[in-house]
């Protein structure tokens, strides 16, 4: 009995981490999709090229998601690493141009800190 409970304690636990990894690549796929098409935030910071970029990853693993209902945990996280691998380097841009923009304590530092905070907080 203890071993069939050990066992059933190890399956909950795998389909606890599949089930958290997938709701986390959904949920940061969604809201990377959301920041874009938000003209007052990211979305006006971005240029038509990078959204399109965004937008066909975004697209393509949400599909992927959709026809790989059941992956294991393990795939989901490395789906996820290949979006963030793609969108690190378009927001780290964002970062440089906001602190190459006004110098010293001009608008270009203070467009900075909002950026870091805003997409900190939302990516």
């Amino acid at each position: 009995m203890v071993q069939e409970a050990e066992r059933f304690a190890d399956e909950d636990n795998k389909v606890k981490e599949q089930v958290e990894a997938r709701n986390e690549l959904e949920g940061y796929l969604y809201g990377l999709k959301n920041q874009v098409a938000d003209e007052e935030k990211l979305g006006a910071k971005l240029s038509d090229e990078d959204k399109e970029t965004i937008n066909e990853a975004v697209d393509a693993k949400i599909e992927w998601l959709e026809e790989n209902q059941e992956a294991e945990a393990e795939s989901y996280k490395e789906q996820k690493k290949e979006v963030e691998d793609l969108v690190q380097p378009i927001i780290s841009a964002l970062y440089q141009g906001a602190g190459g923009e006004g110098g010293e304590g001009g608008a270009g530092a203070e467009e900075e800190e909002f950026d870091d905070e805003d997409l900190r907080d939302e990516l």
